[in-house]
């Protein structure tokens, strides 16, 4: 049976003349699953993720932001000019401080939200909030911070971090993506990208549980329950009352 199983295996391993997928990959298919090096990618779409961010803080109401308006953005837009002026462009590129300031500047805009949804949520049961446009237009920049700031968490955590998932020594994956799944579904040396993350945010922000992409390790699942939570408390609490004020 075993000797069975393994011819099973040998044919489906590599045709290197096919196109796409795992026939050029040089892996069987059960290997798919902790990936192979993906191709050079930039760092510019999580940091133009992070000027969003800072872009929706800036629209809050006055009652949902502790403190001067301009000290957090300008902390965050601090930190991102360094990553952006100091650091590599390039996932190729190997820099610890690179990750240690992406994973403050991180921190920074997730503690931010969730004063902003906190404060949001003190507002709206003490009844200062009557205007429902307000409201609503509040918890939408909650919300999508909420989606962009774990966007983030997902592409820094997963196996390490982007640079560190280009190394054939990275650790196991944080997610299992539909590719790794499935052979023959991308090209042999696809890699998941910022917007893959972000996706994957979005989903369960949305849906607030693992839609196709599935969590793997407790980070991973504390991660995505967290961010389940405030996605439900802004959707289920906030969103409710401003369109029950609008009707």
């Amino acid at each position: 049976m075993l000797h069975m199983a393994d011819e099973t295996l040998d044919a489906l391993t590599l045709d290197e003349t096919a196109d796409g997928g795992w026939k050029r990959s040089g892996l069987r298919p059960e290997q798919l699953a902790w990936g192979v090096p993906s191709p050079e990618r930039t760092y510019w779409p999580a940091r133009l993720a992070v000027l969003a961010a800072i872009v929706l803080y800036l629209f809050l109401p006055a009652r949902l932001v502790p403190g001067p308006r301009w000290v957090l953005p300008a902390l965050e837009g601090a930190v991102l000019l360094v990553l952006t002026t100091f650091t590599p462009h390039s996932t190729m590129q190997q820099s610890t401080v690179r990750r240690k300031l992406a994973i403050v500047l991180v921190a920074i805009v997730t503690i931010a939200n969730l004063i902003n949804l906190g404060l949001l949520v003190y507002e709206l049961l003490h009844g200062r909030i009557s205007n429902g446009r307000e409201l609503i237009f509040s918890s939408i920049a909650v919300w999508l911070t909420n989606v962009i700031v774990f966007g983030l968490w997902y592409w820094e955590l997963d196996r390490g971090g982007p640079a560190a998932r280009h190394r054939p020594d990275h650790r196991q994956p944080d997610f299992l993506f539909p590719q790794m799944n499935a052979p023959g579904s991308s090209t042999a040396d696809w890699g998941p990208g910022f917007i893959d993350y972000l996706y994957v945010s979005f989903t369960n922000a949305t849906a607030f549980s693992p839609t196709d992409t599935m969590p793997l390790t407790p980070m991973a699942k504390a991660l995505m329950t967290i961010q389940s939570g405030a996605s439900l408390l802004t959707v289920a609490l906030v969103a409710a009352r401003a369109v029950n004020i609008l009707s």
